[in-house]
């Protein structure tokens, strides 16, 4: 029922209500002075299971609500309203179960926005408590708590006399508070489809049948009446001697006595939330075979519930510092001095095996001596994987849940490796004598402030941190404050989705497992035995009774680490060729630096550039002496690639020039090859053009001492222009048959040349580029340029004047 009149506010929209200005110069002084925490966020917050009050969502909450409501009306600057926050607290978790019949709610009247709420209830003094009845009119100022006590115990009484006063048709969220009769219960299971019915034999003074009553009324499968000592027919016929007593009865009569400890009411509800087939609203019922049955993405893995399993730790670990701290991928400032204390505390008080504290205080010891302000989680990293290869230090990767383990992957598993850890932890503090009391619980606090993905939680430890962790003076103290504040988070979180059906949230320890840490007061109220409770818990979590079943052996987390930087090596090995290939690919794009040859290599390097190609597979080289041309494979020599030709060709190998022994399949080009094979090409016909201007001045000089003859058309290329020139004829055909055939050789290697390069680069490419230089395209592209404008011109002048001509057609 809460939950349906929580949905029901959401429909109502949100409304501002402007209060009163007016307020005393001596309280407007007092607020700020005692309160400035509580001008925030009040003296409550979300976390402590108390619906929050505000203009918006009032008339929702307390006019015509499905549940009873019980408002406290509070200044936050009131001494006394500070004061017995606790106790509402405190009422609050206490009858959290109540929650589908009664709900508790708070309103700050000293806020500005809800004064005005307050004035229209008719609040005149703070603290006030009123009592709202389910299905309240708009007009009902609600019945106020006269003289109440500040104890949770009588708090609790006074608002089930309001329930009982309920004069109208009873509300369908509260469950039956009147005694029953044997009349009633001899018909019950006719009329009632449940499997326990619990019996509580009380006087008419006492309030645990009721309580109890509530306590079960999230619960299935289970009823519970309250059945007075004067109710003769029972008590003779189930032989109740003691009052009170609890009974389960059964169809056909039968009935048995429920065992506890102490006969109150805590234990009673304890009890009878624990019976076979009892489980919350809308929770599917639990079977005896569930351990047996593998419910989740693992096996399960049978532990016992009174004992730490190391394998919880290590597993915790490894998701806080590989998992969860990886969501940041720097830490400075704050997050780098909770991540240094972190990390500092497991160095100092894990009770881990030898490779991981040896892994830990490398970690911590790197930590410590960085004085950057600021570490990426890279670096974090490769200390926490071992990169350095330190000797027996490794942390176990991925997780392994023992005593953790839930029935579904989403349940329990690391908040319940979490809580475990930071147990452990406090207590090994007392057990080797810490010095700082607040040493582990303040890393705790800062670790989930900047770190635990769940942010809803960690608000809801800040704002308990923020509310008592002052408090702690004493080792002892730090481990009974975690306890007590984990067993406050159990009770907020007793019903929620995130709880696991199979491991209730209950108030820890259970009285199975420590019956002495239980007692009563003398009002039959709980109390817990913080005498018994301390032992307890420094024996629980004691390093000595920590269990390593189902670990890992060392050696074995020592040759998976050793694997994995070897597999890491290998695969940056790999990478070596791939990063190389495409380096030279890169540098080949790039010319070349051109060496400083001497002058007679110069001359040679001319020469043979002059009179033919070179390939890399087969260069054509001439033979002065013989006066006959042997082609023959001419491979590049170790002198010439020290020379520097050799080294451009050897380079020049994986851009797609120098691949021509490779069939071309397609008519591709390489843009960025094609350019650097241009101005090499311009680069040789300029160098071959100084070479043909010595030998036309050599020829020139023969050709004065020999008798001149007519010209004739020769087809050898001109370096410098590329194109046909007229060259002379010898007078006599048969003076110098050696030199006529040195000359032809010439023509057809100069041909074979021009032809290689027409084929290699395209022939349209080298019809544009040859017999042009750069001073025509440019004359040819102004030319082009002003033409158009005067084009343009043109067209402007001509449209602008045939315009005018139409417009003086049409005038009158």
């Amino acid at each position: 029922m809460a939950r349906r009149g929580g949905r029901a506010t959401s429909r109502f929209s949100q409304r501002t209500c402007p209060g009163k200005v007016a307020e005393s110069a001596v309280w407007l002084s007092l607020w700020l002075l005692l309160a400035p925490s509580a001008a925030e966020a009040g003296l409550y917050t979300a976390s402590d299971q108390i619906l929050l009050l505000s203009p918006g969502n009032v008339e929702a909450a307390l006019i015509n609500s499905t549940a009873a409501m019980v408002v406290e009306f509070y200044a936050s600057w009131c001494g006394h309203c500070i004061a017995f926050s606790p106790v509402y607290k405190s009422l609050a978790r206490d009858i959290k179960e109540w929650k589908p019949a009664v709900n508790l709610a708070a309103i700050d009247c000293a806020a500005e926005d809800n004064r005005k709420v307050c004035t229209n209830y008719r609040i005149r003094g703070y603290p006030t408590i009123k009592f709202f009845h389910a299905y309240s009119k708009a007009d009902s100022a609600g019945l106020a708590f006269k003289d109440f006590s500040r104890d949770v115990r009588s708090l609790r009484h006074k608002i089930i006399d309001k329930l009982e006063s309920h004069v109208e048709a009873w509300p369908p969220a509260c469950p039956p508070l009147e005694p029953t009769s044997q009349a009633e219960i001899d018909i019950f299971f006719e009329t009632n489809n449940v499997q326990h019915l619990a019996l509580i034999f009380e006087d008419a003074k006492s309030y645990i049948g009721r309580e109890v009553t509530l306590d079960l009324l999230q619960f299935e499968n289970v009823a519970v009446r309250r059945v007075l000592n004067t109710e003769a027919g029972l008590v003779t016929k189930l032989g109740v001697t003691e009052f009170p007593s609890c009974y389960l009865y059964y169809p056909g009569g039968n009935f048995t006595r429920l065992p506890v400890n102490i006969e109150a009411r805590t234990f009673y509800s304890y009890a009878l939330q624990r019976l076979p087939g009892v489980v919350r609203s809308g929770r599917p019922p639990s079977f005896t075979t569930f351990f047996h049955i593998n419910t989740t993405e693992e096996p399960w893995r049978p532990f016992n519930k009174s004992r730490v399993y190391m394998s919880d730790l290590e597993s915790t670990l490894h998701y806080s510092l590989r998992v969860e701290l990886a969501a940041q991928p720097v830490f400075k400032g704050e997050a780098l001095r909770s991540l240094k204390k972190y990390i500092s505390v497991l160095a100092k008080y894990f009770p881990g095996r030898p490779v991981v504290m040896n892994l830990l205080k490398s970690v911590n010891s790197w930590l410590q001596n960085e004085t950057s302000g600021q570490i990426s989680y890279e670096a974090f990293k490769d200390i926490l994987e071992n990169s350095a290869q330190i000797p027996n230090a490794a942390l176990p990767e991925g997780v392994r849940w023992v005593g953790c383990q839930g029935s579904q992957p989403h349940f329990r598993r690391y908040p319940c490796g979490v809580w475990t850890l930071f147990h452990v932890l406090t207590v090994q503090a007392n057990s080797t004598g810490g010095s700082d009391p607040l040493e582990v619980l303040s890393a705790m606090r800062n670790y989930v402030q900047n770190f635990f993905g769940c942010r809803p939680c960690a608000e809801h430890f800040e704002n308990m941190a923020m509310e008592s962790l002052m408090e702690v003076n004493s080792l002892s103290s730090a481990v009974l404050w975690l306890w007590s504040r984990h067993n406050r988070v159990n009770n907020r979180l007793a019903g929620a989705l995130s709880e696991d059906p199979k491991f209730p949230k209950i108030q820890w320890p259970s009285p199975e497992m420590c019956s002495a840490c239980h007692t009563v007061k003398e009002n039959g109220e709980h109390r817990w035995n913080r005498e018994q409770v301390l032992p307890f818990l420094l024996s629980y979590f004691s390093s000595s009774s920590i269990l390593t079943d189902y670990l890992e052996s060392e050696s074995q987390i020592l040759e998976k680490q050793k694997k994995k930087h070897v597999g890491q090596q290998l695969a940056l090995l790999a990478q070596k060729p791939v990063e190389r290939r495409i380096r030279e690919a890169l540098d080949s794009s790039k010319p070349p630096p051109s060496p400083q040859p001497t002058v007679q290599e110069e001359e040679e390097e001319e020469e043979e550039e002059e009179e033919g190609p070179q390939d890399e597979a087969v260069a054509d080289e001439e033979e002065e002496d013989g006066g006959e041309a042997k082609p023959e494979p001419t491979p590049w020599s170790k002198a010439e690639v020290e020379a520097g030709r050799g080294w451009r060709l050897v380079h020049r190998k994986p851009s797609i020039v120098g691949m021509r022994m490779r069939e071309q399949q397609e008519d591709i080009v390489d843009l960025d090859s094609f350019v650097n094979q241009h101005y090499r090409a311009k680069a040789l016909r300029l160098a071959a053009s100084s070479r043909v201007k010595q030998r036309s001045l050599q020829r020139q000089q023969e050709q004065e001492q020999e008798p001149r003859s007519a010209f004739e058309l020769g087809m050898e290329l001109d370096g410098g222009l590329g194109m046909v020139g007229l060259q002379p004829l010898e007078a006599d055909p048969e003076l110098d048959v050696g030199r006529q055939r040195k000359r032809l050789q010439k023509r057809e290697l100069s041909g074979r040349f021009l032809d290689g390069e027409l084929n290699h680069r395209g022939r349209w490419m080298s019809v544009l580029s040859i017999g042009f230089s750069k001073l025509d395209i440019s004359l040819c592209v102004i030319l082009y340029f002003l033409s158009s404008m005067c084009l343009l011109a043109m067209y402007l002048f001509f449209k602008n004047r045939l315009r005018l001509r139409r417009a003086k057609v049409a005038l009158p």
